[in-house]
């Protein structure tokens, strides 16, 4: 997979309706001849192109089963939001027997690493030194979106792994010890989003074998649960772990009062750019999750985003009981920070020569104000300024369509 294409766009089904390019966080899609073309160094695989695109011109990109078998010992990755996928489901152990069934040998659930974190930050908060307000970092759409477009917050951002990774080092340890040749070890993620697709795929996570679509897993899942009558106790997870799945997880149980958490594109965008004004330092810890209702919102799920809220909801009601916490691994919180610091992205810059980027803004200023600021996208950019922006950095014609359109009409 090439970086940063974890979406790819069918331009034969693409009917260039510019749904996608309207929704896109990051201005990455453009219109041209009739069809969308998504600028791959500015997206960050939140999947909301996907979302909108009603002729299913836009996929996401993700493993096929079949890479499953080719390891000897194959390790599966279920994240929480995968229990909230399953209609009538009352005890979530019918998914880890289904997951043992379709073939693999070691189910390590996401939601155990996901209560290893919770425990890991509430330890760095303990010890002080974090930047207010803190925002987490386990969606990976937001750390991207914000080292594209919001530099100023890098060192606000908690610097903490995301669940799946964590979980799939503790589980490769697991299966080094039992004397299992690494070569012969498979571990799969089952994904939500294309976001978790693209950090685990394209970054430097060696850990990660592949990444299975959640959707797709949901099917298979299915006629093998039907076959279990009464499942085995297999689960480790407790309420906390499975909470993560829905926007407010992560921060709750935290357990300090002064906390945020915001879901979906719309707000995300608004409230960061809040954080960068300084409106919100005094909060103590900030949860943002690009997609509608956390995890379960992703686009590579089945369920209704507040039906599978719902479900988690009363299935982490009975399971109150168990945490799991850092002590019972073995473990420090360096062991769940960053490998290496995500670097801010240049791509916005309009040069690397600041007088001639300034050079630049003047004149995509004088282009914008030429336009008419309807924000129409009949030129095929998302907004006046946007397009201004395209005319100015390539060259264009400086023309708006629907300017020239009027004065043909009289």
């Amino acid at each position: 997979m090439d970086n940063n294409q974890t979406v790819s766009l069918n331009s034969d089904k693409c009917i260039g309706c510019i749904s996608c390019m309207r929704r896109c966080p990051t201005e990455a899609i453009r219109v041209t001849g009739g069809k969308a073309k998504i600028n791959y160094d500015k997206c960050i695989s939140c999947g909301e192109c996907v979302r909108k695109c009603h002729v299913q011109a836009i996929e996401v990109l993700y493993d096929s089963f079949d890479n499953v078998s080719k390891y000897k010992y194959k390790i599966a990755l279920p994240p929480p939001s995968l229990f909230g996928q399953f209609n009538n489901l009352d005890d979530i152990n019918y998914v880890l027997e289904g997951l043992y069934r379709l073939g693999f040998d070691k189910v390590f659930e996401v939601g155990i690493a996901s209560e290893l974190i919770n425990d890991c930050t509430k330890q760095l908060i303990k010890n002080g030194g974090l930047k207010k307000p803190m925002i987490n970092t386990a969606c990976p759409a937001i750390v991207d979106f914000i080292m594209l477009k919001f530099h100023n917050l890098k060192d606000n951002l908690l610097g903490l792994l995301p669940a799946p990774v964590i979980a799939a080092r503790l589980a490769k340890a697991e299966a080094l010890k039992k004397g299992i040749p690494e070569e012969d070890i498979g571990i799969f993620y089952i994904s939500p989003c294309p976001a978790m697709v693209n950090e685990l795929k394209n970054k430097e996570h060696n850990c990660i074998t592949g990444v299975l679509s959640q959707s797709d897993m949901y099917f298979r899942l299915l006629p093998e649960m039907k076959k279990v009558d009464v499942p085995k106790n297999l689960t480790k997870i407790g309420g906390t772990g499975l909470n993560w799945a829905v926007s407010g997880g992560e921060s709750n149980a935290l357990g300090f009062g002064n906390y945020i958490h915001c879901a979906g594109v719309g707000d995300v965008k608004t409230l960061i750019a809040e954080i960068e004004d300084g409106k919100l330092d005094d909060v103590d810890f900030i949860e943002l999750d690009m997609c509608g209702c956390g995890c379960v919102g992703g686009t590579l799920n089945i369920a209704n985003a507040y039906v599978a809220r719902s479900r988690i909801r009363q299935l982490s009601e009975d399971m109150r009981h168990r945490v799991n916490k850092l002590k019972d691994f073995g473990l420090d919180t360096d062991f769940f920070k960053w490998d290496k610091e995500p670097e801010p992205s240049n791509v916005l810059l309009f040069d690397e020569d600041r007088a001639v980027a300034m050079k630049k803004m003047l004149k995509v200023e004088e282009v914008f104000k030429s336009l008419p600021g309807k924000n129409c996208g009949i030129c095929g950019a998302p907004t006046c300024r946007c397009y201004a922006e395209d005319v100015v950095l390539n060259d264009l014609d400086p023309v708006c369509p629907r300017i020239k359109k009027n004065t043909a009409d009289k």
